[in-house]
């Protein structure tokens, strides 16, 4: 994420808060830190009582690591479904971690974890197709190698928005939804171009002469299209205030 757009992200949840904002000690609950990206955005601006809860043992190690300054910055090795702590956060914030959350659990408990009126704050790297004829020529790769992972089979970004927005307030613990969408384009290299798909879930675990069939057909497509591509990206970020439940 371009460091301006990660800027702009935190400054639209502090926003959300209003007044409470100002107020640099508010606690805040990150689910799945991973390397630490995010939660070094909230450092950079001075919030630093951050707890942050992450399943994969080796990025919670890196993470603990990166941020051994900052005394109020903790680092909890688990899975966010099995974690229990009495602590009570004023922002419960995430990265694409959340979406491999089931809905069911991740917005109770995510709730449960907040203060009255508490905020939630989920974003996601969000796809935007591309008809241009460098993508067509690379969705003929897919087509060809990994059809599975053919974007004609993702949602668009409206459907993306849409379907995580009913999450959101179905759950019946959120209401107050805002979304927010940040858009940029970047400039790749085939070769960077790659780096990037390859950090994709789905593209790491295909077999390696499939996925090294896959790479050499996208770097092919790109070639035939000139010596770089723009790639458009996108991050949609959903904010909600916690729901006070009538248990009357």
């Amino acid at each position: 994420m371009k460091d301006i757009v990660q800027i702009t992200l935190i400054n639209s949840i502090k926003t959300f808060f209003i007044t409470l904002i100002y107020n640099q000690r508010l606690t805040l609950l990150e689910i799945g830190c991973g390397t630490g990206k995010a939660t070094e955005g909230f450092i950079a601006q001075d919030f630093t009582n951050i707890t942050c809860i992450e399943y994969g043992e080796n990025l919670a190690k890196l993470t603990q690591d990166k941020f051994s300054a900052h005394p109020n910055v903790k680092i909890v090795h688990s899975a966010f479904e099995d974690w229990h702590s009495d602590d009570k956060y004023d922002l419960a914030f995430s990265g694409t971690a959340f979406h491999f959350i089931p809905a069911e659990i991740g917005y109770p408990k995510t709730a449960s974890s907040l203060k009255k009126d508490g905020v939630s704050a989920f974003f996601w790297f969000a796809h935007i197709a591309s008809d241009e004829p460098v993508y067509k020529s690379i969705r003929s790769a897919y087509q060809k190698y990994a059809p599975h992972l053919d974007d004609n089979t993702i949602l668009s970004i409206e459907e993306f928005i849409k379907e995580r927005s009913d999450l959101t307030l179905q759950s019946g613990h959120f209401h107050q939804l805002q979304v927010h969408t940040y858009k940029w384009d970047q400039i790749y290299t085939p070769q960077d171009y790659i780096g990037l798909l390859n950090t994709h879930s789905g593209h790491q675990v295909l077999p390696q002469e499939q996925k090294d069939n896959l790479f050499s057909g996208i770097e092919k497509a790109i070639l035939k299209h000139g010596e770089t591509i723009i790639k458009k990206h996108a991050v949609a970020l959903f904010l909600a205030r916690k729901k006070q439940l009538n248990l009357a």
